[in-house]
């Protein structure tokens, strides 16, 4: 199975000025737990989580007031459609991250997460006799 069975087609793509209250509230909209943030001004893609929003909430900060560009992950490693779930599992454990954005070339075609992989890895896996 290829990253590209599991990933999200449904991206949230956000600018770094946002605010966390408003990435929340979009990624609650979505039901999604992480968006892409790009920066036009350094043509770069990266990446903001649930977590990093709950973190800078449990850290006292206030929503309204940080930015998205502040709490993003800019080191990230990306998957390609064509990799192997196992491939992307092995990044995730090896970064210690649960989503992956997937780019097809330089454009961002989806996000996928460690529930994308289990959603299709649990059926295949009960489906095999013990």
């Amino acid at each position: 199975m290829l990253v590209s069975d599991a990933m999200s087609t449904v991206v949230l793509t956000i600018g770094p000025a946002h605010t966390l209250r408003q990435a929340a509230r979009l990624m609650s909209a979505r039901r999604i737990g992480a968006a892409i943030v790009l920066d036009p001004d350094t043509c770069g893609l990266g990446i903001l989580t649930e977590r990093d929003v709950l973190d800078a909430v449990g850290a006292g900060l206030d929503p309204d007031h940080e930015h998205a560009h502040d709490h993003t992950t800019t080191d990230v490693v990306f998957a390609a459609p064509a990799w192997t779930l196992e491939e992307a599992a092995s990044a995730m454990v090896r970064g210690n991250f649960r989503h992956l954005i997937v780019l097809d070339g330089r454009d961002p075609v989806g996000v996928v997460s460690v529930r994308d992989i289990i959603r299709l890895w649990a059926p295949a896996r009960s489906a095999v006799p013990a």
